[in-house]
């Protein structure tokens, strides 16, 4: 059984871009506590319209497209349009319904709360 939850839709994504952007890994940082997965992205340049978060039965793939415009003529670039993408292995125990995403000067926050039965529990012992 496939599931598969996109939560947040690119709005070039049919377009044609006419070249093949160069593409690079973002850094990214993961953290866990007994709540959720959290995953910080660097994506400089990228706005909130430009990322695609989709997650497929185990894998999740991040991407956003940078664009940069330039007034005036060129003598110098090093520093231009790109596409950023990293793909992952999402645990089955992550709750797909509830994950949400922020995204603020370029970094990317990824909240991958963890499903009930996934967290850890105190089992209590009853004296007999």
């Amino acid at each position: 059984m496939s599931e598969n939850t996109e939560l947040v839709t690119r709005k070039d994504q049919g377009r044609d871009l006419g070249h093949q952007l160069p593409v690079i890994a973002p850094e990214v940082d993961i953290f866990e506590n007994e709540h959720e997965i959290l995953l910080h992205a660097d994506m400089p340049g990228v706005h909130k319209d430009d990322i695609a978060i989709n997650i497929d039965n185990g894998k999740m793939t991040l991407s956003g497209i940078r664009r940069v415009s330039f007034d005036g003529a060129s003598t110098w670039r090093e520093f231009g349009d790109v596409e950023f993408r990293r793909n992952f292995s999402v645990p089955q125990s992550i709750d797909t319904d509830k994950v949400s995403a922020e995204l603020k000067d370029g970094l990317l926050r990824l909240h991958l709360p963890k499903s009930e039965a996934a967290k850890p529990r105190q089992i209590e012992i009853k004296a007999g």
